[in-house]
C-alpha cells in the first residue's frame, strides 16, 4: 500500500480485524460499532473491499469452513495490514493533535 491516507471503509475493516480474526458479518458489526453507528457496510461493499484487501495482502483468509451448508470464511489482519493500519493510525493521531492545538483546546476533548 502506498503512503496515502486510508479510506474510511478500509480503516474500519483493518481496525475490526486488529484484535481478532472475524467473518464478514462480524466485520460489518464491528465497523458499525467502531464508527459509532455512522457506517453501515453493505454486503457487496464489504466483500468487494475484502477481496481488494486480500489482493493487496493487507488481510488474509484465516479459516474456511462449512456452516449450515454454506462456506463461511473468516479473515485476519496480515502483517502488511498491521503495518498499514499502524501508519494510518499514527497519521490520524498527528492530524487530530494538530487540529486540537490549532483550536486551542489544550488536550480537552471536543464533544459533538
Amino acid at each position: 500500500m502506498n503512503d496515502q491516507a486510508l479510506r474510511e471503509p478500509t480503516l474500519l475493516i483493518l481496525t475490526a480485524l486488529a484484535d481478532a480474526p472475524r467473518h464478514g458479518y462480524a466485520i460489518a458489526q464491528e465497523a458499525e460499532k467502531i464508527s459509532q453507528g455512522r457506517t453501515k457496510m453493505r454486503t457487496g461493499t464489504l466483500y468487494g473491499a475484502l477481496e481488494r484487501l486480500l489482493q493487496q495482502e493487507l488481510v488474509a483468509v484465516h479459516e474456511e469452513k462449512v456452516v449450515d451448508g454454506r462456506m463461511r470464511r473468516s479473515y485476519a489482519l496480515a502483517p502488511r495490514g498491521r503495518e498499514t493500519l499502524a501508519a494510518g493510525a499514527a497519521r490520524i493521531a498527528r492530524t487530530a493533535q494538530e487540529a486540537t492545538r490549532r483550536l486551542g483546546l489544550g488536550g480537552r476533548a471536543v464533544t459533538a
